[in-house]
C-alpha cells in the first residue's frame, strides 16, 4: 500500500485537508515542498514544517518511492534550461550596453551641460 500524508505522526485528517487546500495533496507533494511553503499553511510553524518534511522524505524513502527529478528541481528553485527563452536572454545580454543612444550628439550635449549652472 502506498503511504499517505496521514501516515506521518502529527498529521491527521484535518491537517491533511488544510495542506490539501494549499496545494499539498500527496506525500510526494509534501516531500517536494519547501519549509517556507509549508510554513505558510495555517497551523504549521517552521519547526513543525521541518519535522513533517523530514518525516515525509523518510517515509517515501522507506516505501521505495522517490520524488521525480522535475519535482526536485521545483523544490531547489532550479529551472529547466532546455527552452528557447535562455537563448533570448543571452542575446539580450550581448546587446546590452552597445550604442549608448541613437543620437550621439545629444549624448555629448547632455555631458557638456551637466557641469554648468
Amino acid at each position: 500500500m502506498k503511504p499517505a500524508i496521514t501516515d506521518i505522526p502529527g498529521i491527521g485528517p484535518a491537517a491533511a485537508a488544510t495542506l490539501g487546500e494549499h496545494g499539498i495533496k500527496s506525500l510526494a507533494g509534501l516531500a517536494n515542498s519547501s519549509v517556507e511553503k509549508i510554513n505558510t499553511v495555517p497551523g504549521f510553524s517552521e519547526a513543525r514544517a521541518v519535522k513533517i518534511l523530514a518525516a515525509a522524505t523518510e517515509l517515501l524513502a522507506a516505501s521505495g518511492t522517490t520524488p521525480s527529478i522535475r519535482d526536485a528541481e521545483k523544490k531547489s528553485g532550479k529551472k529547466d534550461k532546455s527552452g528557447s527563452k535562455g537563448k533570448k536572454d543571452k542575446k539580450k545580454k550581448k546587446n546590452k550596453g552597445k550604442g549608448k543612444g541613437k543620437d550621439k550628439k545629444k549624448d555629448k550635449k547632455k555631458k557638456k551641460g551637466k557641469g554648468k549652472k
